[in-house]
């Protein structure tokens, strides 16, 4: 296992992507499932007021930090994590891995099914096959909004993702319903891996677009999502996510 390190009381894995893909190749040859946890600056804050959004990161196998603002505070602090690790370049790098070994996924999220048009995560889907030689799909499945307040639903999505057997879940369907639904999978599924992984479904089926690379590489991420979902975000980042961000790199400078 990698080295931790403390950021605000979160325990954060020091390891690179190649890392992280290697680590769940080995961990499927052993037999052995898992859960990755990308937290960012606001998943970091929530951990201090939430103790089910705590839960799911100390359940985590590996916790990556998926947000620069993260990366930062660690070098401040004095005990610096590696690099920037997110779900929306893992969803490719894992499959690629497995891909080599022959091995299957389920992508869970994305847009819904509208008449005519394949939903998101099986358009997803075949945009990772194609891209990821010896990839196999076990399976693929947009839930319908509000589907986590129906319980035949929650019952029906899961017993398709146990019922495909995959070795690998994407579950991308927002923080904290994503997580909530792995460790419901978890206990039906000990041997499989998971990664909760926001909007990367949706990147990959190309219903949404990611921020350029400058703006990914200069922590510049949320202002790219908060430009194309205003009303969304505005009152989460601005009014939480950058006061917190501010405290936590002068907090672990201070500290160092």
């Amino acid at each position: 296992m990698p080295e931790r390190i403390m950021l605000d009381g979160v325990s954060v894995d020091a390891i690179t992507e190649p890392e992280v893909v290697a680590a769940v190749r080995g961990a499927l040859d052993r037999g052995e499932g898992g859960r990755i946890v990308t937290p960012n600056v606001d998943i970091l804050r929530r951990a201090r007021l939430d103790a089910e959004v705590r839960g799911y990161l100390e359940d985590a196998t590996l916790v990556v930090a998926d947000g620069t603002p993260l990366v930062w505070a660690s070098r401040l602090a004095g005990t610096p994590l590696p690099e920037r690790v997110t779900g929306s370049d893992l969803i490719w790098s894992l499959s690629a891995g497995l891909g080599e070994d022959g091995r299957s996924v389920y992508l869970l999220g994305g847009e819904p099914e509208d008449p005519g048009w394949v939903d998101g995560a099986g358009r997803a889907a075949g945009h990772l096959a194609a891209a990821c030689p010896g990839l196999r799909i076990a399976g693929w499945r947009s839930p319908e909004y509000g589907f986590e307040d129906d319980p035949y639903l929650v019952a029906s999505v899961c017993r398709d993702v146990v019922e495909a057997k995959p070795d690998l879940v994407y579950v991308g369907v927002g923080f904290p319903k994503q997580e909530w639904l792995v460790s419901l999978l978890r206990t039906e599924l000990p041997f499989t891996w998971f990664l909760g992984c926001g909007a990367a479904i949706n990147f990959v089926a190309g219903d949404r677009e990611r921020a350029p690379e400058w703006m990914q590489k200069s922590g510049l991420e949320w202002a790219h999502r908060l430009g194309n979902e205003p009303r969304r975000l505005a009152r989460r980042y601005l009014r939480h996510d950058a006061p917190y961000a501010l405290r936590l790199l002068a907090s672990n400078a201070v500290r160092r």
